[in-house]
């Protein structure tokens, strides 16, 4: 769900075509240590089998390093081929949006329109998380970006708010007037980038279906987590010193973890939640 004041078509393919090539950078150092990896074990592989044929002298003391040089080579290789394409791309894309009058590394900067309700959701889980966690220098970068604050009816662990109802509409209208007093007081956000984005996704996405299942996979993770703190590991017993309407929003998250992550869900004999997946 888009508040009314969505950007216009080809600003909102600008800015989900900058989230996708941050998301895309995330994994290149894992593709990288795969293929070196892969590269130790080939070049190793085929020196140990040279030995019988042609002995080892031809490889003299250099035997044992040449596989992982060869490794360190073809994986670092890749690691900044897939860099310098990033830079590039990255940098074309934030040229585009400054020709619209936007700044790329504050994507908040004018309104949370090109961010659904499911990643709003997932930032401010990530907020509080941090909040909770004593990280108070990210979590005010969170506050400056996108207009959160401790006040905020917004609760996890469990969830008091799901995507296209009237209380994150409501949300959503909040966080936009502190963005938009804190533009007239002339307060810049902070800047946001690739390792930032790595971490906590910060830079609009398009909902895919295949996107919309991480993201709520993601923020149910952080709900699961904080129920743990909160309850302990089992539920049992205490579902009579919850009020009604809190067991619900507990089970409601629970099943919903249960079925994005397949994990059945387990009940007690009276129908309640027995406790939180394992």
């Amino acid at each position: 769900m888009h508040p009314a004041r969505t950007p216009d078509e080809k600003t909102l393919a600008l800015w989900y075509e900058l989230g996708r090539l941050y998301s895309g950078a995330g994994g290149g150092g894992q593709r990288a240590t795969k293929l070196g990896f892969t590269v130790v074990c080939v070049v190793g592989a085929l020196v140990l089998l040279s030995a019988p044929l042609f002995g080892t002298a031809w490889a003299g003391p250099f035997a044992p390093a040449m596989p992982v040089g060869a490794g360190l080579l073809s994986g670092g290789g890749l690691l900044l081929r897939e860099r310098s394409r990033l830079r590039r791309h990255a940098r074309t894309l934030r040229r585009m949006l400054a020709e619209r009058g936007l700044d790329a590394e504050r994507p908040a900067r004018e309104g949370l329109g090109a961010y659904y309700d499911a990643q709003l959701i997932l930032l401010r889980s990530e907020y509080e998380y941090l909040r909770l966690r004593g990280a108070g220098k990210t979590a005010r970068r969170f506050e400056e970006s996108f207009g959160f604050t401790q006040e905020d009816p917004f609760e996890t662990g469990p969830l008091n708010v799901a995507p296209d109802t009237e209380e994150m509409r409501l949300l959503r209208e909040r966080w936009e007037r502190r963005l938009s007093m804190r533009r007239e007081r002339g307060m810049e956000p902070p800047t946001l980038g690739l390792r930032e984005d790595i971490a906590y996704r910060v830079f609009p996405r398009e909902m895919t279906v295949p996107v919309e299942l991480a993201t709520r996979r993601a923020y149910l993770t952080i709900s699961r987590e904080l129920l743990l703190k909160r309850y302990g590991r089992g539920l049992r017993g205490k579902e009579g010193c919850m009020p009604e309407a809190l067991r619900r929003r507990v089970e409601r998250d629970l099943e919903e973890y249960a079925a994005l992550t397949r994990r059945p869900a387990r009940r007690s004999r009276g129908g309640a939640r027995a406790g939180p997946p394992q």
